[in-house]
């Protein structure tokens, strides 16, 4: 057997028990494939997600790392999959009515928040924000939701929301949480990556009313989506192109600025522009939740 150290993936520690386990896994079911192996182990240590959900890709990625470090044998790799990640083609082209809209918000009339991830209008959500925002679109990975907002039957807005930067100082010293409860409760945040009126659109305190909306009915939707509430929100706004009015007006607060460094950074000298951070907590007890340690989780009470 391999003297081994403490090992951790993913924040889950890996015991010498666990590696017998793990090894014995793939002796009973020889004729298994990687994935489903990963998927065995998920159920036997019932590793899920909030919404019941296998993580096997997290566990795909844990039994890799034992495979190269030489602690346990994989199978022979079946078939290459393609990264949708890596590989994904730029979003199609989906036309719209751009005639300029130009109105009071009470004008306006009635608006209509769609959320359209894994629905048919996702495509025109990705078009429109590859089209007009100036970042284009990037496609979210791990938890996200994306929004079409429409008015007058024509789409004015896009609104996307991912899981947030599990560290963020600013943000983490404005929360007060301990280490362990940022760990235990980061994926009770969720981060603005993209706010697109569209350009053809111009009505004054259209998107701080949106992001009344969004505050009021996010939570919601991502209990619906992965199991478990929203608690606080972020974004970052760039300074050399905004100002993030909008942000303020809907009484978000600046909590300070990014340090300029991406996640993988190799030093700690700034690669990048800085950025102010804006939030918004979703319910008044922000705090006490946030800094729970294996507590449930409460649903937010609707404003």
């Amino acid at each position: 057997m391999h003297k081994t150290k403490t090992l951790s993936y993913r924040h889950r520690v890996i015991t010498d028990e666990d590696l017998v386990f793990i090894r014995n896994l793939i002796a009973e079911h020889p004729g298994a494939s990687r994935r489903r192996l990963s998927e065995k182990l998920c159920e036997a240590w019932n590793w899920v997600q909030a919404n019941g959900a296998l993580r096997s890709m997290v566990c795909r990625g844990l039994m890799l790392m034992l495979h190269r470090q030489g602690l346990i044998e994989l199978p022979p790799v079946r078939q290459v999959s393609r990264n949708p990640l890596v590989d994904r083609d730029q979003p199609g082209l989906v036309n719209v009515d751009e005639a300029p809209l130009q109105t009071s918000l009470a004008e306006l009339g009635l608006l209509e928040v769609r959320q359209v991830r894994r629905t048919p209008e996702e495509a025109l959500f990705n078009s429109l924000l590859e089209r007009h925002h100036y970042l284009g679109y990037v496609q979210p990975v791990g938890e996200h939701l994306k929004y079409l907002v429409y008015a007058q039957d024509r789409p004015v807005a896009c609104v996307a929301w991912c899981s947030a930067p599990r560290h963020l100082g600013s943000r983490d010293r404005h929360i007060g949480w301990s280490a362990q409860a940022r760990l235990a409760n980061i994926r009770l945040l969720a981060y603005n990556t993209r706010f697109l009126i569209l350009p053809w659109v111009a009505v004054p305190h259209l998107a701080s009313h949106i992001l009344g909306r969004m505050a009021r009915m996010l939570s919601t939707d991502w209990q619906r989506m992965y199991g478990h509430p929203i608690y606080f929100v972020e974004t970052f706004v760039d300074p050399q192109r905004f100002r993030g009015t909008c942000y303020r007006a809907a009484n978000w607060i600046v909590l300070g600025e990014t340090t300029g460094r991406g996640k993988d950074a190799p030093t700690r000298q700034a690669n990048r522009s800085i950025k102010q951070v804006l939030g918004y907590p979703l319910v008044k007890d922000f705090r006490q939740r946030l800094s729970k340690l294996d507590s449930p989780v409460e649903l937010p009470v609707a404003a």
